[in-house]
């Protein structure tokens, strides 16, 4: 029989130490020539991000071993970090931003110039007829805004900066190579769209490998082109959402047509360069993965006639896909159990697992399943998953509710995931509940309502935030007086909002968040710098929303207390915004905790700083609380509740 406890007192195996040990983050999974080729991001080596290749025979070789770091950090973000041809592979190094050239056991060839990081490449495509490897270089020797322009690179080493093959626009992404060597593709932007509001395609005609006479094919204003790439037959594929979705379209003989027309995402925001979701199987056919309901699915779609042939997977979250031989290799996600990179065989349907993140050394009864929610905000109906308490050992005393994490992802033009999310359980486990809202703006539900949070976010955002936990108190599945809202960078600052300003929660906890909209306009990165230009308005002519919506600018409507994570080397949302808000909440004498990491940026990848972030965010709670829990970790709070042990 389950022993009878209060929420969020139960004991969990899921623990910090099991959360990071053994775990690996797979990412731009790559098949090509019978191989393999993916990252993994490794929490036990500092975060380091290491390119492993599987050869055709089953063996694995590590291509970047310590202390290689295979990262680019063009646009902070950065993306896919290698490119390969025929056994030849390029890779950025995060150490100093440069292109390496591997060659087998032979130690690797600079291809770029030492330049202290200024140069930064990423999006690589290599042209081994002409000798290169075609890249976005984001060039940050000038002062002011770093330049972005389309480069090719020689192989042959003796570092060179590269030859501009595009300028002229604020970014440049994706660039595509015809299989005749003869065209070459890639897409634009410029501030302040971001690129999933507007993206222009370009094709040019090589003439000794330089582009002449570049058209514009697609795209626009309204219309944001995401993807492109090649068939055998020289048409150029890529999805477009000019019908409200992300959907595949075809360009052959000068004219666009869509291949697709379905309330589904063949597409999704490119936050990272080289983010794919469609791949050319064979002369006619792709391999597409569409996100529709919150969930995704993969098909072969024919572009001849639009026909799609789903290929059942268990997975709940596919992405990176890229066909070799009649395989397709693509990154699958898990509600119950770590992500997988696949070899899925494209006739038969029979799958293969080349590598698994790890292992969970958990019984399914532990894991808590997503389940989708829709509910009725004030902007009409809005998307959430949520995860109840879950453990096999424990119940709550009749009666009780539990106390309810609402999560507001990154972004904001984020979505949630269904794939498993240790964190998640960690809380589950100990008997809270996480709701993971997609609020107004998230992707993944067409362009209509990804548009409705322009010119509204600190608004809409907070509007559903808040609208999810009213629904799940009303439902009876959410302590009223235990709302905790805790959020991530663009969350984070969902997460301040929603404190500031809507009054129903009782803690919260910010992740590297935004508290002052003004002071992030000088200090951001350049992909973001004019962001907010649509989500908030122009400035300075709307200095007043920047004012209204900044939680720092109204400590008076901050009431409740709030423990903050911030990395120190943090590009995006630097350490003086946390340090402004925590500043202000201890003025006024509310329970405040604070958490800065040396050698973290935005995002926390090294295993004791996430250890020691999950131990403190419950130690907050339990005290903020009362919530009797054991073994909980010294935190010192400063104001009421002060002290390490509490008080």
């Amino acid at each position: 029989m389950p022993m009878i406890a209060p929420y969020g007192t139960w004991s969990s195996p899921v623990t910090p130490e099991l959360i990071t040990a053994g775990l690996v983050r797979l990412s731009w999974p790559l098949a090509q020539g019978g191989r393999v080729y993916w990252c993994e991001g490794r929490p036990a080596e500092g975060g380091r991000v290491t390119l492993l290749c599987r050869e055709a025979g089953g063996t694995v070789r590590e291509l970047t071993p310590a202390p290689f770091n295979a990262r680019t950090a063009v646009h902070e973000y950065g993306g896919r970090s290698f490119a390969v041809a025929d056994g030849l592979v390029v890779v950025a190094s995060h150490a100093d931003q440069r292109l390496w050239r591997l060659d087998g056991d032979a130690e690797p060839v600079p291809l770029t110039p030492e330049s202290e990081g200024a140069l930064r490449y990423a999006d690589m495509v290599i042209d081994a007829p002409h000798g290169r490897v075609l890249a976005v270089r984001e060039d940050h020797r000038g002062g002011g805004e770093p330049v972005n322009e389309l480069v090719a690179v020689p192989l042959e080493g003796g570092p060179q900066e590269g030859e501009v093959l595009a300028r002229g626009h604020d970014f440049v992404a994706a660039p595509a190579l015809s299989p005749d060597g003869r065209q070459l593709a890639w897409l634009s932007w410029d501030h302040p769209d971001m690129p999933w509001d507007a993206t222009t395609l370009w094709v040019a005609d090589l003439e000794n490998g330089r582009p002449v006479t570049p058209r514009a094919v697609a795209g626009g204003a309204g219309e944001s082109v995401v993807q492109p790439f090649w068939m055998p037959d020289g048409s150029l594929v890529f999805a477009s959402d000019r019908n409200g979705w992300w959907n595949l379209h075809v360009l052959a003989g000068g004219e666009v047509r869509p291949v697709l027309r379905e309330e589904a995402e063949h597409g999704g925001p490119l936050w990272q360069l080289g983010m794919s979701w469609t791949a050319p199987l064979d002369q006619h056919r792709v391999a597409s993965c569409s996100l529709k309901a919150g969930f995704w699915r993969l098909s072969l779609v024919d572009l001849r006639d639009g026909s799609a042939t789903p290929l059942p997977l268990e997975a709940c979250e596919l992405a990176e896909p890229s066909c070799d031989g009649g395989r397709i290799v693509l990154l699958a996600g898990y509600p119950d159990r770590p992500a997988e990179i696949l070899a899925v065989d494209a006739a038969s349907g029979a799958v293969e697992v080349v590598k698994r993140a790890g292992e969970v050394p958990l019984d399914p009864a532990w894991i808590s399943r997503p389940e989708p929610l829709t509910f009725e905000g004030p902007g009409g109906i809005a998307h959430a998953l949520y995860y109840a308490p879950r453990n096999p050992d424990h119940a709550a005393p009749e009666g009780e509710l539990p106390p309810v994490i609402v999560r507001s992802h990154g972004g904001p033009t984020g979505r949630a995931s269904g794939a498993l999310t240790l964190s998640w359980q960690f809380w589950t486990s100990r008997g809270f509940a996480v709701v993971d809202v997609d609020y107004r703006g998230s992707s993944g539900y067409g362009r209509a309502y990804r548009k409705a949070l322009e010119g509204a976010w600190g608004v809409a955002d907070v509007e559903d935030c808040v609208a999810a936990a009213g629904h799940l108190v009303a439902t009876g599945r959410a302590d009223p007086e235990r709302l905790v809202i805790a959020g991530s960078s663009a969350g984070g600052y969902t997460t301040l909002a929603a404190l500031a300003f809507a009054g129903c929660f009782k803690a919260g906890a910010s992740y590297y968040g935004i508290g002052d909209l003004r002071t992030l306009l000088a200090d951001t990165h350049k992909f973001e710098s004019r962001y907010l230009d649509r989500l908030v308005g122009p400035w300075p002519e709307r200095a007043d929303l920047y004012e209204a919506r900044s939680p720092i600018a109204h400590p008076d409507r901050l009431s409740c207390p709030v423990i903050f994570f911030q990395g120190l080397d943090d590009k995006v949302v630097p350490p003086n915004q946390a340090e402004a808000m925590v500043e202000a909440l201890e003025k006024k004498g509310i329970p405040v905790a604070y958490l800065a990491f040396a050698g973290e940026g935005h995002g926390f990848r090294k295993a004791a700083t996430i250890q020691a972030v999950l131990e403190a965010e419950l130690a907050f709670y339990c005290r903020i609380f009362g919530i009797a829990a054991r073994g909980l970790a010294p935190l010192e709070i400063r104001g009421p509740a002060g002290g390490p042990e509490g008080g």
